[in-house]
């Protein structure tokens, strides 16, 4: 299939995979939306909301429709890089053999990331940015197409590790969920309180996600489509060039890789909407989620109540 053809077939089921994940999840368009998004940028995911707005029924229904395997880890103060990597073992022969851990999936859903230690989070934080694993002195590489969704909960923050600035840099994006509408909630508990079994039916394969993730590489970007992108990145690191909104509100600012991110996902937004390139607007569409959790907040800032979102929105 020639690219054109690809992108063509991708915006048609696409709107297909929107249904047939709406099929379990009521509402949530744009949480879905920018898990999508990621997927097939090939990048990972930091999903922020409080409990039992069904992220795992999401990430499990999202990857049953991509066709892809799904494991969850639900991570925990005493959790050993060794338990989501994997360990060697001896067998009857008395020779080493690995066992592999959890991370050996498509989609691993790493559930409050941010209740296990430092030495666990980097393990898994290898394993996404390498797609390998190292145990043992062996190199072990991890399937095609791979994606991490991390969540946290944003309210309990007592007996937690956050994730430092350069880790959480890795997330492409960083997704809000909110509360669902009053309609939405009435929806959801006459769907779960009955029942009746929706079955999602797969509309790709690993090979296909992996043949989009390289077509998207390929798409054109015009200059100054990437001019913009590095400009809006950089109107968020306070310095003399920087706008009096930026400099009384951030104390630090995203990097490059904020940059790459915008022009990826930018590129893939696009394509899911039938565009062979990107222009500003698909920028603009992605900026919110892929900033958020990389720009730093000052005390002020805070004090006065100005969200992260409303300072993006301010840089356009």
């Amino acid at each position: 299939m020639s690219d054109v053809a690809l992108i063509e077939n991708l915006v048609k089921k696409h709107a297909e995979l929107r249904t047939e994940i709406a099929k379990v999840i009521v509402g949530q368009d744009e949480v879905v939306q920018q898990v999508l998004l990621s997927i097939f940028s090939g990048g990972h995911s930091l999903l922020i909301g409080v409990p039992g707005l069904a992220k795992t029924l999401m990430v499990n229904t999202i990857a049953k429709a991509l066709g892809l395997d799904f494991k969850r880890i639900q991570f925990t103060p005493d959790l050993m890089p060794s338990d989501i990597l994997g360990s060697e073992i001896l067998d009857e022969n008395r020779k080493f053999k690995f066992i592999k851990g959890p991370v050996f999936t498509n989609i691993l859903l790493a559930d409050e990331i941010n209740r296990t230690p430092p030495k666990t989070q980097a393990a898994l934080l290898e394993a996404m940015q390498e797609r390998a694993v190292t145990v043992a002195g062996h190199h072990y590489k991890l399937d095609k197409p791979y994606f991490v969704l991390a969540t946290q909960n944003p309210i309990e923050q007592e007996g937690t590790y956050p994730l430092p600035e350069a880790q959480l840099d890795r997330f492409m994006f960083a997704i809000n969920l909110e509360y669902p509408s009053f309609q939405e909630e009435v929806d959801v508990v006459k769907s779960t309180t009955t029942d009746v079994q929706k079955t999602v039916n797969p509309l790709f394969n690993a090979a296909e996600i992996s043949e989009i993730q390289q077509v998207i590489r390929r798409i054109p970007v015009p200059d100054n489509v990437i001019e913009y992108a590095v400009r809006l990145v950089g109107k968020t690191r306070p310095g003399k060039e920087a706008s009096g909104f930026v400099q009384n509100y951030i104390d630090w600012g995203a990097g490059p890789r904020a940059s790459q991110n915008l022009i990826l996902a930018a590129k893939t937004h696009a394509a899911v909407h039938g565009k062979f390139s990107p222009d500003i607007e698909n920028v603009q569409a992605v900026a919110i989620g892929i900033l958020r959790h990389r720009i730093i907040r000052n005390y002020k800032a805070e004090a006065e109540g100005i969200a992260a979102e409303q300072i993006i929105k301010n840089l356009f």
